[in-house]
C-alpha cells in the first residue's frame, strides 16, 4: 500500500480556490500520489525576501532587509531575462512593504528566547493527512513567572491570502505547538502568528475567536478526503 504525500499548507488554500473539477482532479493526484505543478517556481521563489525577513525578526533589526533589498535591486539591473527580473522586482517589493512594518506587535514585550526545531516533527498528521509544518521561528518567554511559547510563520504568495486563508497557518501553528512544546510551556495563542508579507497582513491563532474569521483548515481536510473516498 503506497504512503501518502505530505501536504503543505499552501496546497490546502490552491486546493480551496479551486472549481469543482480541478478539486477531484486534486484529490486524485493525492490519492495517486502525483504532485501537481508550481505556477511560481517552487518554494524557493520568495525564499530572498522571506529569508531576509526572517532574520530581521530574530534580531530585531531591520537592516538585513535594507541589506537584501539593495542586492536584489544590484541584481535586478545585472540580468536581462525578464522572467528573473520579475522574479527579483517582485521580492523587492515585498522588502520595501516591510520597511513600514512594525514587528515588535509579533513579539511579547519580554524577553524571547528562540528554540530549536526538529526536522523530525515537521510532519503533523491531522484529520487523517499529513502536514508538513515549517514555522520560519518557535520562541519562548517568562509571563507570570511561568513559560510560554509562541511561533511565527512568513509566507509568500503572489496577490496574497485572505484572512481566512491565513487562519489555517495559524490554526497549524497551534496545532504543532501543541504537539511539540507544550510538555513543560503553555502555548500562547496570540502569538501563534501567520504573516502574509505579500499585503503586509497577520492572524493569529486567538484572532480567530475574538473577530469572527472562520477557521477552515478541518473542513478543508474533511472535503479533501470525502473527494478522496469518491476516486476510483
Amino acid at each position: 500500500m503506497n504512503i501518502m504525500r505530505k501536504l503543505n499548507i499552501k496546497e490546502l488554500v490552491d486546493f480551496r480556490r479551486k472549481s469543482d473539477r480541478a478539486k477531484q482532479n486534486f484529490a486524485l493526484n493525492l490519492k495517486l500520489n502525483r504532485v501537481e505543478s508550481e505556477a511560481e517556481g517552487g518554494g524557493d521563489y520568495w525564499v530572498s525576501s522571506v529569508s531576509a525577513i526572517v532574520q530581521s525578526f530574530k534580531h530585531n533589526d531591520l537592516q538585513p532587509v535594507l541589506d537584501r533589498r539593495s542586492e536584489l535591486e544590484e541584481k535586478f539591473d545585472a540580468t536581462i531575462v525578464a522572467k528573473t527580473k520579475t522574479m527579483y522586482k517582485r521580492n523587492i517589493n515585498i522588502l520595501y512593504s516591510f520597511e513600514d512594518i512594525d514587528s515588535n506587535k509579533w513579539r511579547p514585550n519580554s524577553k524571547i528566547d528562540f528554540l530549536k526545531q526538529s526536522k523530525d516533527n515537521q510532519l503533523l498528521t491531522v484529520r487523517g493527512l499529513q502536514l508538513q509544518v515549517t514555522p520560519n521561528c518557535v520562541f519562548e518567554f517568562e509571563k507570570d513567572g511561568k513559560k510560554e511559547v509562541g511561533a511565527i510563520w512568513f509566507i509568500a504568495k503572489l496577490n496574497g491570502f485572505s484572512k481566512d486563508e491565513l487562519g489555517m497557518f495559524a490554526n497549524i501553528l497551534w496545532l504543532y505547538l501543541n504537539a511539540h512544546f507544550s510538555k513543560d510551556r503553555i502555548i500562547n495563542p496570540q502569538y501563534c502568528i501567520a504573516v502574509d508579507v505579500y499585503k503586509g497582513q497577520d492572524v493569529s491563532y486567538l484572532q480567530p475567536k475574538e473577530n469572527g474569521v472562520p477557521m477552515i483548515l478541518n473542513s478543508t481536510i474533511d472535503e479533501i478526503k470525502k473527494l478522496m473516498g469518491g476516486t476510483n
